[in-house]
């Protein structure tokens, strides 16, 4: 079943989409789109707003904004950045009218230069066994499948592909180059 978001173009409407922090005024759209997406096992508002009340170094969550109609949120991602050289990807999710849009590889990418931005070696993320969508954005992204968690996700029970991207030092030099601090 689908549904369609309120404010969201239809599948194949030209969209001008901006990336930005995510913010706590966000979380309704956010939840929407997570109810649509993932109707099984999607995030709370406690668990969203646990989030954003991390320490601004150890998270990065990013808005996709579509610009032309009343800046609607279309996707969203974030990261956790616990310390030391790895990163995890905690979520990423595009609203199915804007899928093939790039907004998914944006979002990715963003967070892929936030990590090598933050000298980080490695990423992680954990993706659901059955979608097959999101595993192949993130193999076109260096992402190769590590391990399987059985029963991850809840309650459906359905396994995670655990997956893995080497940040090398010349992908994390041009992300410091991209942000004015390279040499």
């Amino acid at each position: 079943m689908s549904a369609r978001l309120p404010g969201v173009p239809e599948a194949g409407d030209a969209v001008s989409v901006r990336l930005r922090p995510l913010r706590a005024g966000d979380l309704p759209a956010v939840l929407a789109l997570e109810r649509v997406l993932f109707p099984d096992d999607p995030w709370t508002p406690g668990m969203f707003a646990g989030e954003l009340a991390q320490p601004s170094g150890t998270r990065c969550y990013l808005a996709a904004e579509e610009t032309q109609e009343g800046n609607a949120i279309v996707g969203y991602a974030g990261m956790m950045l616990p310390g030391g050289r790895q990163a995890e990807v905690l979520t990423l999710a595009v609203a199915p009218a804007h899928w093939g849009k790039g907004i998914g590889s944006a979002l990715l990418a963003a967070l892929v230069d936030e990590a090598g931005k933050r000298d980080c070696t490695e990423m992680f993320l954990e993706v659901r066994a059955d979608n097959a969508r999101a595993q192949a954005l993130y193999r076109r992204y260096g992402f190769t499948e590590v391990g399987v968690r059985r029963g991850y996700y809840q309650p459906s029970g359905t396994d995670a592909i655990v997956m893995r991207r080497s940040l090398t030092r010349r992908a994390r030099a041009a992300s410091a180059q991209r942000a004015g601090g390279g040499r």
